[in-house]
């Protein structure tokens, strides 16, 4: 069954750009710069992994280009909108309906089942889903039969599905993943990154994924590299070893 959910954007598909973005933390010696002056464009209808040693600043990154964290300076552009000086009330209100989030531990509430999981988002923005909207979106990452488990009777790839499904439910305009496979099983993993590259390839869907894994990095169409807050290198259609030699060359 195709899921209607999962199907289109909801609001326009419009490239995440980040034009000479700095983020500070801390003041006088105790100020750290995890971000310096980045520019890069996330292209709409695409999957760009982001990759960098540890403290590199990648996932600053993900959180300033998702409107999570506030940049220094610069400009961010999320969905075609310059949330650069939005309003805590904006930024909220965008992220409901225009972003989707997939976290390394998967951040389900247990005492819900996995289609009231699914559902929340949609509740939290205001809607009224309904069941067929839910399950729909269940159908979509292979989980129709699990609508009615909780978190706990689920397996990690499983409760990592559920995870995308609520994501994907509100049909946002990107998706961003910060280590969404970190916590899984190689085969496990495997399912995750063959949907998400479902999602891009059949339904326009754009991805923005921090990883550590050069395999998983490999599933993306593109690869950037960061190092001490600046981007230090571009990949288009990597392997896996040519992913994992950058990443070895850069923590060197």
């Amino acid at each position: 069954m195709t899921a209607p959910a999962l199907a289109h954007p909801a609001v326009p598909v419009a490239p995440v750009q980040l034009h000479q973005v700095s983020r500070h933390y801390g003041t006088g010696e105790a100020r750290v710069q995890a971000l310096a002056d980045v520019s890069v464009t996330f292209p709409a209808g695409s999957w760009t992994a982001v990759m960098g040693p540890s403290g590199s600043g990648k996932s600053t990154l993900l959180h300033c280009a998702a409107g999570l964290d506030r940049v220094t300076s610069g400009r961010v552009l999320l969905a075609g909108q310059d949330v650069t000086h939005a309003t805590d009330a904006t930024l909220t209100g965008l992220r409901r309906r225009a972003v989707g989030f997939v976290f390394q531990n998967f951040n389900l509430i247990g005492a819900l089942t996995a289609e009231q999981n699914v559902a929340l988002p949609l509740k939290l923005a205001g809607a009224r889903p309904s069941r067929q909207v839910v399950r729909a979106a269940l159908a979509e990452v292979g989980l129709a039969d699990r609508a009615r488990h909780r978190p706990r009777e689920l397996s990690g790839g499983q409760q990592q599905r559920v995870a995308i499904a609520r994501a994907m439910a509100t049909r946002p305009s990107v998706l961003f993943a910060d280590e969404p496979t970190g916590a899984l099983d190689t085969g496990s993993a495997r399912t995750v990154l063959r949907l998400l590259r479902r999602m891009v390839d059949t339904a326009g869907q754009t991805v923005v994924m921090v990883t550590h894994d050069p395999v998983a990095a490999a599933s993306a169409d593109a690869v950037v590299f960061l190092s001490d807050g600046r981007i230090a290198d571009r990949l288009a259609r990597p392997s896996a070893a040519q992913v994992a030699e950058r990443l070895t060359r850069l923590e060197g």
